[in-house]
């Protein structure tokens, strides 16, 4: 495999933490189109959900939607919305553009942190065929116990991938995890393919210029 190489890389000197959702995969459209398929009163467009949810805790944005509503969603709501995800992530779930082909030459240890549970993080590897990259470095809040924008779940890959956090380079594409990699001390890339303004990070539009950011992250990081 071409990526290969990065986990003989004994003298690197940097670590990239990628989050999941939205950076990774291409699913954040699809997430929050899941609300308006339980909940038609929702009177919003999955673009605006996803500005407004984005990188959010799951448990948040339900309080979130019942202020909307004006009312309690039902028992077991969490149970039946990660169902309608999960069917989504089946037939609809695809990676990131230029992902696949960027871990395949990525010359750098990586791992992935993810506010989502364990289950939806294997289920979307899985089906965008990314697990292969990332077996056994896959890290959830669910089992850290810690949230985005705390620093924690960044704190506890860092630590479990042997790294001090001044040498690690998180990927982004939330306001949320912008703030909890810089909580952690950690260097901070915002990706955003689209208009945006960067959030005290260097912003990139494709996967395809990381490599190159990464490589000056580590010259000036040795100097």
């Amino acid at each position: 495999m071409g990526n290969a190489l990065s986990f003989v890389r004994l003298m690197s000197q940097l670590l990239v933490i990628f989050d999941l959702d939205g950076t990774l995969v291409d699913s954040e459209l699809l997430c929050n189109q899941a609300f308006l398929d339980l909940l038609p009163s929702l009177c919003e467009t999955t673009e605006e959900l996803v500005d407004q949810f984005r990188g959010k805790k799951l448990s948040e944005i339900l309080l979130e939607i019942e202020h909307k509503l004006s009312y309690s969603l039902p028992d077991g709501f969490e149970i039946t919305y990660r169902r309608r995800v999960a069917e989504l992530f089946a037939s609809h779930l695809t990676p990131v553009e230029g992902v696949p082909e960027m871990l395949q030459t990525i010359e750098y240890p990586y791992c992935i942190a993810s506010s989502g549970p364990p289950e939806k993080i294997e289920h979307a590897l899985t089906v965008t065929g990314l697990a292969q990259f990332f077996c056994g470095r896959c890290f959830s809040s669910y089992t850290v116990g810690s949230w985005k924008p705390d620093p924690g779940l960044f704190l506890h890959a860092a630590a479990a991938m042997g790294f001090a956090p001044s040498s690690c380079v998180v990927v982004e594409d939330s306001p949320t995890g912008l703030e909890a990699a810089k909580a952690a001390g950690m260097h901070r890339l915002h990706y955003a393919p689209g208009l945006d303004t960067a959030r005290n990070a260097v912003q990139f539009r494709h996967m395809s210029d990381l490599p190159a950011i990464l490589h000056s992250i580590e010259i000036a990081s040795a100097h």
